[in-house]
This record gives structure tokens, sequence and C-alpha cells, in this order.
């Protein structure tokens, strides 16, 4: 990987893996390693204390298939595509169970824009990037501190519950930063996985929060 002296900072080569999940800057994401592109990618990227790309898939499966083939023809792959914008992921945890299996813990840090990508022989994909700047740390203005004041209160009732080290807001809170209350909340909410990435490309926190909020007024879920 390399970056400029000046200028946007990009990175080349990123490793990549297209999943059916969005990833948001701050979140936690579990991941449960079988396929040997990606025990490779995690390897590596383990050694060297490298991150890799998470990037939302639009065709394909998240397991390499082979597709159906004419007769004589040489068999291929499924076809894999996946969005232009992803985040970057970086490993906190990893346990080795079993030969073959990796289960990871990841963190997603700051949005990336691909310029180019390239899948190798072996199926894994790379790609040169972009990173976009860290997001700002915007205070949530008042007519939208009905949704912080709802998640703290769901965040309350799964403490009560006995499971804070297992219920899916990531700590550390950080309650009047627009984009952590955004992202938290697309995590959590329902919503098709289109929506959930639309979301998370949005470029402004604040606008990100205000439809957050708009969805929870429509699902009745914030006074």
């Amino acid at each position: 990987m390399t970056s400029p002296s000046a200028g946007p900072l990009t990175l080349t080569q990123l490793p990549l893996f297209p999943l059916h999940t969005v990833l948001f800057p701050g979140g936690v994401l579990p991941l449960k390693i079988f396929e040997v592109r990606y025990l490779d990618m995690i390897g590596r990227c383990q050694q060297l204390g490298a991150p890799f790309g998470v990037v939302t898939l639009t065709e394909g499966e998240e397991v390499r298939r082979r597709a159906p083939s004419a007769q004589g023809a040489e068999p291929g792959f499924v076809r894999e595509g996946f969005h232009p914008v992803g985040v970057l992921a970086r490993i906190e945890k990893l346990e080795k169970p079993q030969a073959g299996l990796y289960l990871v813990q990841c963190r997603g840090l700051q949005r990336f824009h691909i310029n180019r990508r390239e899948q190798l022989p072996h199926g894994l994909w790379t790609a040169d990037v972009t990173l976009d700047p860290p997001e700002p740390n915007l205070p949530v203005p008042d007519h939208l501190l009905p949704a912080r004041q709802t998640l703290e209160r769901v965040v309350e009732g799964l403490a009560q519950q006995g499971t804070p080290d297992t219920h899916p807001v990531p700590t550390p809170h950080q309650w009047d930063d627009c984009a952590w209350l955004a992202n938290r909340w697309a995590e959590l909410l329902p919503l098709p996985l289109e929506m959930k990435y639309r979301l998370m490309s949005l470029d402004s926190p604040v606008l990100r929060l205000e439809l957050v909020a708009d969805l929870l007024d429509r699902m009745g879920l914030q006074d």
C-alpha cells in the first residue's frame, strides 16, 4: 500500500471483503473466515497490522461458487459485484479455534472510494482507493436530540438485561457526535441493505442523522 505526501490519501492494492452487509465507521463486525482467499488475507493483515476494505455486494454471494457451464465449456465462477464506497476495517481480535477457521472481530474506520479494482486468480479482490477524511465530530442539534435520547434508553435497557458486552451498540459511546449516533441507529434499524448503504455513503453526518430521525418517527420509535 502507498500514499502520496500531499493531497487526498490513497491506498493501492487494498484487499477487499465483499459482504451482504454494510460496515459503518466505528461499527463492530464479527467474521467467521474459512475460505482460502480470506484466510490468507486476514493472516497477512494481522501480521502487518494493516486494514482491509469491507464493501457491500450488489451481485453474487459471499462464498465463491462455481457457475453452471455450457456442455464442454470450462467451468467458471459466479460473478461478484459490489458498491464503489466501502469502509476500512481493522482487526481487533482474532481466534483460531481449529485449522482452516478464523473468528475475527473488526472495527470500522473511515470510508473510501474505489478508483480501480482487480480480482486475483485465487478470487481475492484488491483495489486502489481514495480515503475520505475522518468524519467531523459535530454536536447533535436540538431538533435531533430525541434520536439520541431514544438510543440512550435502548442501551440502558440492554445493559439491564445483563448483556453489556454483547449488545450491538459498540463502545465508547459518543452521544453528542452526529456521525456516531446516526451510524449506530443505521446498524440497529431493520432497513433494506441498499438503504443502509446509501446512509453510510452520505457525506453529511447531520443529513444522515436527520434521515435516521425521520425513519424513527415513521416507525413510531421515538417520542
